[in-house]
């Protein structure tokens, strides 16, 4: 598989198999992700890798944390996002709706309490940066992002961005022994999907470029 078949074929899973993965490939992975870009090479991420019965026990403490504080997933603008952008977002909601609907589950339930469980994946990767950098150094973090999950769909592993356990930063950091000048910044469910869960059928919509892309000549 080239890595343009790699960019297409990618998606965000929402339904895992609990079937454990090897250490060694989560290794491989992490050692391609790695390789990511960085400003002055600073290499400013830091990884925690949660498997098996921890990840388990780390998602029960996030999803009783949801349960008392129901803080949800959100677009996390500070101002009126432009009608584009909410588009998108009602776009996506508006395709996902029918699988969740065959399922008998809404949105928000799925979405947010499947965040804090990392969606059943075996494993979870919790990317930190030290508080020491601005948040211009976010980018590099999202570079590495960008690397880990592609290269785990080169080797036969898929993800799931988890941006909500965030906002449940000091139970993870709590349950994970994570410094308390490390910020957390975005978790990644890794593992297989599970094939026959109606949601891993759906592909979030792409606008095309011309909605995009600004050319200037």
């Amino acid at each position: 598989m080239d890595l343009t078949e790699i960019i297409q074929e990618r998606k965000s899973i929402r339904a895992f198999k609990s079937d454990p993965v090897p250490r060694e490939k989560v290794e491989e992975v992490l050692g391609l992700a790695i390789r990511a870009p960085s400003a002055i090479n600073l290499q400013p991420w830091e990884l925690t890798v949660v498997m098996n019965e921890e990840r388990q026990r780390l998602s029960r403490r996030l999803l009783k944390a949801y349960r008392e504080k129901r803080i949800q997933c959100s677009p996390g603008n500070v101002k009126p996002m432009p009608r584009m952008f909410t588009a998108r977002g009602v776009a996506s909601f508006e395709e996902m709706k029918p699988y969740l609907d065959e399922i008998g589950s809404d949105f928000n339930q799925y979405i947010n309490e499947g965040s804090c469980n990392f969606y059943g994946a075996p494993v979870a990767v919790i990317m930190c940066l030290d508080n020491s950098f601005s948040q211009a150094r976010l980018v590099d973090i999202g570079i590495c992002l960008g690397y880990l999950v592609l290269a785990a769909h080169r080797l036969g592993l898929w993800t799931c961005p988890i941006g909500l356990i965030a906002a449940y930063k000091d139970e993870v950091k709590d349950m994970l022994n994570i410094p308390e000048d490390k910020d957390v910044v975005i978790g990644v469910a890794l593992g297989y999907p599970d094939w026959e869960h109606p949601i891993n059928r759906f592909t979030s919509p792409r606008d095309t470029l011309d909605k995009v892309v600004r050319w200037i000549e």
